[in-house]
């Protein structure tokens, strides 16, 4: 069969938030089978709980934004896209994560150190099946026209794959590769996206601390270009790190479906708020997916059994 998951032991991870700059803790810790990703704000008078679902997302402005019921004035938790790329990345299912402020800490700006974190708790497998969405007939979302066109759609697939392309007209990003091809099935997620950080221009960077955004940015967790370079003393991590960075938050914005997902994710010029209506869009359509588990291993899409080995 192949297995939910979760973690064998509790682990924590202290940072700061990117845009609220403030200092943030994180425990990690196993969970029951079916109990799926779950953020618990411990630092409010009443502790809050919030289940990962489509419709718990409430802002998708610069990161994705879940709060209680997916209401904008209700108890939140920002910028979770990076660990819950990592947990899907490691084939986790089962998760509790108290937080002691509004705002994942962005740590490295990838989702690097919240592999390593979760790999160094250990890997429980559980007794029930993993359950995964799979996609039988084509979705698509599309937004703008012209060059402000962007697309996202999820293809049916034994897998799960994404491809996507970024177009910046920014002569930094021009010069690395603007188009990913990624097969979760391939393994290599931890060697090949990762390690990918966000980005952000300095010509930005002003206007966004004046509505209070970045805080807590810097070349710690950060690619930062200007006009023409990247201003990082150590370049790049990949050649193509500005468009895997785009990859590693497309498989967190899906896995905020709350499962994983059999599909293939195809996107140009997308990101959080057009993944998340790509989500809404598949679930408002009944007939375009089905639950999907595997009582035998060996059936399930090569390398999924192996996405997470339990150690």
């Amino acid at each position: 069969m192949l297995a939910q998951r979760t973690l064998k032991s509790i682990t924590r991870a202290v940072g700061v938030g990117m845009h609220s700059g403030q200092k943030v803790e994180l425990t990690l810790r196993p969970a029951p089978p079916d109990t799926g990703i779950v953020f618990r704000r411990v630092d409010l008078a009443q502790p809050v709980e919030i289940a990962v679902r489509p419709d718990s997302v409430s802002d998708t402005r610069m990161a994705s934004t879940i709060s209680a019921g997916g209401r904008p004035d209700a108890p939140k938790v920002q910028t979770i896209e990076h660990l819950m790329s990592a947990c899907c990345g490691l084939g986790l299912d089962n998760l509790v994560i108290d937080i002691t402020a509004d705002e994942v800490p962005i740590l490295d700006g990838s989702a690097a150190s919240f592999v390593y974190l979760l790999q160094s708790a250990g890997v429980e497998v559980q007794k029930v099946p993993k359950r995964f969405i799979r996609v039988k007939q084509t979705v698509e979302v599309r937004q703008g026209e012209g060059k402000r066109l962007m697309w996202a759609r999820l293809e049916p697939y034994h897998g799960f794959k994404l491809s996507f392309e970024i177009d910046f007209d920014h002569p930094a990003v021009d010069a690395t590769g603007q188009r990913v091809v990624f097969d979760m099935g391939s393994g290599r997620y931890k060697r090949d996206i990762a390690r990918a950080r966000t980005f952000g221009f300095t010509k930005d960077v002003e206007l966004m601390r004046s509505r209070g955004l970045t805080l807590g940015g810097s070349m710690d967790n950060a690619i930062v270009v200007d006009d023409s370079r990247v201003l990082n003393a150590d370049g790049l991590r990949y050649d193509d790190e500005f468009a895997k960075h785009k990859i590693l938050d497309a498989i967190g914005d899906l896995f905020n479906a709350g499962h994983p997902m059999l599909a293939h994710y195809v996107a140009y010029k997308s990101g959080h708020a057009l993944n998340n209506l790509l989500l809404r869009a598949l679930f408002e359509r009944p007939e375009a997916w089905e639950w999907a588990s595997f009582d035998d291993a060996a059936l399930a899409p090569p390398g999924l059994a192996e996405l997470a080995p339990a150690w």
